[in-house]
Order: structure tokens, then C-alpha cells, then sequence
């Protein structure tokens, strides 16, 4: 299928074109239809789909053929301030040949800019849920004529304690509207949530819940917690690593691993919710650019990152949440590219590889002491990272019995997202 058969208005489809697209994504195919028919849409879909043009395609035609001067009429609510900046981005991009306004907002930075904005009464509001209920708290923005409500990336809101405020923040929107959902998973709060507000919507899926990208090729290195960056230092010089996004699960960490990287006179640069937003743009700026090799970044901090030539994810710290193992090392293999995921996991983790292999229905391959992983892919790792709990190089620590596993297999998702 083409871009032209989705009965998009000329000025939108030269503007794709203009991006260079023609053929829509599988998100895109299925979604628009039911938006521009003006139904409500629930749709499980990872980030790096398509999924926001799937919603700001159809979106910006409704506006372009029933010009309204009142506003604001659609409202995005998203997690994180980087995914907020993007959607606004492609709002602009595709939206380039209509008459229609747009706003982001978001916290971390002054307030007084945002307020001149939305008493500009802008068509698209991008925000995320604080900054926006301090706004409406304030009586700064009012949607009394809003047509179009848009949650994305919902289940990231659940992870992040979001949804006390959005439901919030919904209470004040009128009830006669259209509403888009959007999740890369579809947990039962998530599924409350959606039968709550959505009225008898279009159900879209384009990848199974909780999958991982086909072109990803995946490895373990079993590694002890105090060989890990002497581990990700020789996997960054020898892996043929053109840029590489790095998890760890807390923001300190982040700074250590970037420090220890810097020292290794391996460009990289850190990323958190401690870091100011001028400080967390230069960053992005710098990696996007390619003046830096290595992104540090914690779960929330990454979340909306959509980074093309990312050639490995690489998860220093294994997470404890199974989902966000999906999430991450699908910041690779964008647009049909290959990508290459590692995990360093030490012995307190294994118990959280376990319950990946459970939701991913696979077993992750074990990279092998001067062979690379099994796969094919890869650095060989430092021999300790390959001695098994029988002392026997090689063995795959995955055979530890449960009864002596050191911590639950879970902890709680509230706890992950204050860190």
C-alpha cells in the first residue's frame, strides 16, 4: 500500500513524500482509516512503529478541513519531555503546508513561555501530565473545544506513577471527544483505563504484546557486578560499535559508567531526570550528531528516544522489570535496520533474566569466551565473565536452582521509576 490510498489531502502527502516516505507502516495502514473516520482507537504499538504520524497524520487532515479558530482542539499527553519535543517535531514536519498551531509543554524549564503560547489559543497542545495539570490548575489553558485526545505510550505512564494525574487531567476534558490510546503493552490497569474512556473503539495491533524485534540479535554476558565496566569499555572498542545506547537502572549510575567511559577516552555522555533540559538536548544533540559514541541512560530517561543508526543497545544493569527489556532493545533495528542487544548480567540478576526469557518466550544466547556470542555477533568477554556457579568456563549460569536465587524475581515497578 501506498501513502496515496490512505485518502490523505494533497498538502499532507508532500510532506511525507518530502520526508522521503512512500509506503506506511503497518501502524499507519491500520490506524488512520479508523481515525479519520473519527473512532476512538486503542492501539498496542511499540515506539519506532510509526506510531505518532498513525495519530498526527489523520489528525492534522481533521483540522486542515473544518478550520476552527478557538483551541486548543487536540491535546497529546505524553510521559517524558524528550518524546513530547519529538511528537511537537513531527506535528511541525508533517503539518508544514497547513495554517495549524502547535504548543509543547513541558517541566523543567520557566513557565512563562508556555503561558504566552497557550494564550495563543494554539490547535495542538503536546504536553506531559505535571507541567500540564500546574497549567490547568492555574487556569492557563482551558479545553472547553477540544476535539481530539490522544494518550500515548500509556503503559510507560503506569510504569512511571503517571496515571493519578492523567485521570486528573482527563476529568477536565469534555466528554464528547475522540480519544486515541496508545501502549506498547497492554497491562490490566492499562486495560481499565482504556474501557474507562474509549467508546466502542477500533483495537489495532501490529506486534504482538511484550515481543522483541525480529532483526534485534541478542546476547548474555555473565559477568560479576565488578567486572562490568572493564566488560563494556572492551565491548565498545572491539564490537565495531558505531553508536551505542546503554542502560543502567539508576541515574547515578548513568554518571558513573559515562565518567568511567570518559576516562577510557570513549566519547559518552549521560542522560537522567537529574540532568536539566538544556543539559539532557545537548546531549541528544551531541549523540545524534555522532560526537559521541555512547548514550548512558536510565529506563525513564530513554523512553521516547527515537535515534536512527543506533547499532547496539547494550543493557549494563539487567532490568528488573521484564517489560523494559522489550522497550530498550528496541531502540535498535529502526525501520527494517539489524541491530545487536547485549546484557551484562551478574549473579543478583540472573532472577530478572529468567523472567525475560518467560515474557519474550526465548532463550537469550550466551556470549562465549573467545568466540564471540553464539550468534555470531560480538566481542569475546573477559574469562571471569564466563565461569559458571560449577566453576566450569563456559557453563550458563541459568541452571542456578530457584531455591537459592538471591532476591525476587520481581520488585515494584513505583520503586524503578523514584530511582
Amino acid at each position: 500500500m501506498q501513502f496515496s490510498e490512505l485518502n490523505l489531502i494533497p498538502q499532507l502527502l508532500s510532506a511525507v513524500s518530502a520526508e522521503g516516505y512512500e509506503e506506511p507502516s503497518p501502524i499507519q495502514e491500520q490506524a488512520i482509516p479508523h481515525v479519520l473516520a473519527g473512532k476512538d482507537l486503542l492501539a498496542c504499538a511499540r515506539t519506532g512503529t510509526g506510531k505518532t504520524a498513525a495519530f498526527a497524520l489523520p489528525i492534522l487532515q481533521h483540522l486542515a478541513k473544518s478550520p476552527n479558530a478557538r483551541g486548543p482542539r487536540v491535546l497529546v499527553l505524553t510521559p517524558t519531555r524528550e518524546l513530547a519535543a519529538q511528537i511537537g517535531e513531527s506535528f511541525a514536519t508533517y503539518g508544514q503546508n497547513l495554517s495549524v498551531s502547535g504548543a509543547v509543554v513541558f517541566g523543567g524549564v520557566n513557565m512563562n513561555g508556555q503561558i504566552r503560547k497557550l494564550r495563543d489559543r494554539r490547535d495542538i497542545i503536546v504536553a506531559t501530565p505535571g507541567r500540564l495539570l500546574d497549567l490547568l490548575r492555574q487556569r492557563c489553558v482551558s479545553f472547553d473545544a477540544l476535539e481530539v485526545f490522544v494518550l500515548d505510550e500509556a503503559d510507560r505512564m503506569l510504569d512511571m506513577g503517571f496515571l493519578p494525574d492523567v485521570r486528573r487531567i482527563i476529568a477536565m476534558l469534555p466528554t464528547k471527544r475522540q480519544t486515541l490510546l496508545f501502549s506498547a503493552t497492554m497491562p490490566n490497569d492499562i486495560r481499565a483505563l482504556a474501557n474507562g474512556i474509549l467508546k466502542d473503539p477500533a483495537y489495532v495491533e501490529v506486534t504482538p504484546v511484550a515481543s522483541t524485534a525480529e532483526k534485534i540479535v541478542q546476547s548474555v554476558y555473565f559477568v560479576a557486578k565488578s567486572d562490568k565496566r572493564a566488560l563494556l569499555e572492551r565491548v565498545i572498542r572491539d564490537g565495531n560499535i558505531a553508536r551505542a545506547l546503554v542502560f543502567t537502572r539508576t541515574k547515578h549510575g548513568a554518571d558513573r559508567v559515562a565518567e568511567a567511559l570518559e576516562r577510557a577516552r570513549i566519547g559518552a555522555v549521560a542522560i537522567h531526570g537529574n540532568k536539566s533540559q538544556n543539559a539532557r538536548e545537548r546531549a541528544l544533540s551531541s549523540f545524534k550528531r555522532g560526537e559521541t559514541t555512547v548514550l548512558v541512560a536510565t529506563d525513564i530517561a530513554a523512553r521516547g528516544i527515537d535515534i536512527d543508526g543506533i547499532s547496539h543497545v547494550i543493557n549494563y544493569d539487567v532490568p528488573n522489570i521484564p517489560e523494559s527489556y522489550v522497550h530498550r532493545i528496541g531502540r535498535t533495528a529502526r525501520a527494517g535496520a539489524e541491530g545487536i542487544a547485549f546484557s551484562f548480567c551478574d549473579r543478583d540478576e540472573r532472577p530478572f533474566l529468567a523472567d525475560i526469557e518467560r515474557l519474550i518466550k526465548m532463550r537469550i544466547p550466551v556470549a562465549n569466551a573467545g568466540q564471540g556470542t553464539q550468534s555470531g555477533q560480538g566481542v569475546p568477554a573477559p574469562t571471569s565473565a564466563h565461569v559458571g556457579d560449577d566453576g566450569r568456563r563456559g557453563a550458563d549460569p541459568r541452571a542456578v536452582p530457584p531455591a537459592v536465587r538471591p532476591w525476587p524475581a520481581r520488585r515494584s515497578t513505583r520503586i524503578e521509576a523514584q530511582r
